[in-house]
C-alpha cells in the first residue's frame, strides 16, 4: 500500500483542524459536567440522562469520523508508515496512560473476612469502572483496522460501514459481556467502565470519514476546501486547537479533576446535593398522598432538619436502620406530621 505518492507534500486542510478544535471543546465540556455531577456539584446524572448521553454520543461520532477523514487526507495515496507509526504509539502511550491512571484512582485496600487461621485478610480492590477500552484505545486501533479501506473499492468500505453499524442491532450475546472481549461490542450488559468504545458499532464512524473524505477528494471538493483559511481570532483559536488535540485530550482531564477535586474538599456540594435530593424525595412522595403542596413544603423541611440533627444520613441512604435509629425517624415523622395535621382538642 506503499509508493511514492506517499512522500509528496500535501496541503492542510485549515477546515478540518476548526472541525477537530470544535470537536475538542465539546469534549471538554461534555467532561466537565460529567466531573461536576460525579462530585455533585449539580444534580443531572451526566452519564445516564438522556440529553447528556445523545450529546456525549453525538461528540464521539464526530471524533471518530475525523479520524477517518484524516486517514484519508494523510494516507489516502499511500501510507507514510513513518508519520503513521509515530502518531499510532503516541495513541497507544495515551490510551495506557489513560487505563494506568484510572486504574490507579480506584486501587486500594481490603479487609476482608477470612475462614481460616487468620480472621481476616487484606487484599487489594481494583476499580470496576477502570477504563480498559476508552476513546484513544479505540483510535489506535481503528487506525489500523482502516488502513487497507483506504484504497479499497469504495463500495466495499461502504458495504463494511454499514455491517459494523448495523450488527450490533441484530445480534448480541452474553458471552461478550465479558470484559476480557467486551471491546468487541456484541455484549448484551456490558462490564462498568467510564468510557467503553467497542470496535462494533464505532469502527463504522471511522469508516464514515473515511467514504466522506474519499467522495469529497474524487468530486473535486478538494481544492475548494483547501483554499478555506481561517480569517478571524476564533477561526485561528480552533485550528490551533485542532492541531493539538490529542495533547488536549490527555491533558484536559487531569487539570479539571485537579481543580474541581481541592474545590469539592473544601465546599462539600455533596452535602447541599443530598438535602436537595432529600426535598425533592420527600415532596414527591408527600404529594402522592394526597397532600397539598404547601403542606408538603412545610413537612419535608421538618423532617429534613430532623435528619441533620440526629445525623440520620447513612441510615436514609443505605437502609440500614439500627433501632434507635428507627426510634429516631418514627418520632421525627410523628412530629412533622403533628405541624400539618395537628390533633383535635378533646372534648370538655
Amino acid at each position: 500500500m506503499t509508493e511514492p505518492a506517499a512522500s509528496v507534500p500535501r496541503p492542510r486542510f485549515a477546515v478540518l483542524d476548526i472541525a477537530r478544535g470544535v470537536a475538542i471543546i465539546a469534549m471538554v465540556i461534555y467532561h466537565f459536567c460529567w466531573d461536576l455531577s460525579y462530585l455533585r456539584f449539580i444534580s443531572a446524572n451526566v452519564g445516564f440522562d438522556l440529553g447528556w448521553v445523545i450529546f456525549g454520543r453525538l461528540v464521539l461520532t464526530g471524533f471518530l469520523i475525523l479520524v477517518g477523514i484524516g486517514l484519508v487526507l494523510g494516507h489516502g495515496r499511500g501510507i507514510r508508515w513513518k508519520a503513521f507509526w509515530k502518531r499510532w504509539i503516541f495513541l497507544v502511550t495515551g490510551a495506557l496512560v489513560v487505563t494506568a491512571g484510572t486504574l490507579a484512582e480506584g486501587l486500594g485496600l481490603a479487609v476482608v473476612p477470612h475462614a481460616g487461621p487468620w480472621p481476616v485478610v487484606i487484599t487489594f480492590t481494583l476499580p470496576q469502572a477502570f477504563i480498559y477500552f476508552g476513546v484513544l484505545h479505540a483510535i489506535a486501533l481503528s487506525s489500523l483496522l482502516a488502513l487497507p479501506f483506504l484504497r479499497a473499492p469504495l463500495v466495499l468500505v461502504i458495504v463494511a460501514a454499514a455491517i459494523v453499524i448495523l450488527l450490533p442491532a441484530l445480534y448480541s450475546n452474553p458471552l461478550f459481556d465479558l470484559r476480557q472481549i467486551s471491546w468487541i461490542g456484541f455484549w448484551v450488559e456490558p462490564p462498568p467502565s467510564n468510557d467503553l468504545v467497542s470496535v462494533f458499532p464505532w469502527f463504522g464512524m471511522v469508516l464514515l470519514g473515511v467514504i466522506g473524505a474519499r467522495m469529497v477528494l474524487a468530486s473535486g471538493l478538494a481544492a475548494s476546501l483547501a483554499a478555506i483559511q481561517p480569517v478571524n481570532r476564533p477561526a485561528r483559536w480552533l485550528a490551533r486547537l485542532g492541531r493539538w488535540s490529542l495533547v488536549i485530550y490527555l491533558v484536559h482531564q487531569p487539570i479539571l479533576l485537579g481543580i474541581l477535586f481541592p474545590l469539592a474538599g473544601v465546599l462539600h456540594p455533596e452535602i447541599a446535593m443530598r438535602e436537595d435530593n432529600f426535598i425533592a424525595s420527600c415532596h414527591a412522595t408527600c404529594q402522592a398522598g394526597g397532600t397539598s403542596a404547601e403542606l408538603c413544603v412545610t413537612y419535608c423541611q421538618c423532617g429534613l432538619q430532623s435528619v441533620i440533627d440526629n445525623d440520620l444520613w447513612n441510615a436514609i441512604y443505605t437502609g440500614m436502620v439500627s433501632a434507635d435509629e428507627q426510634a429516631k425517624l418514627d418520632e421525627s415523622t410523628r412530629q412533622c406530621s403533628a405541624l400539618i395535621y395537628p390533633v383535635a382538642p378533646s372534648a370538655p
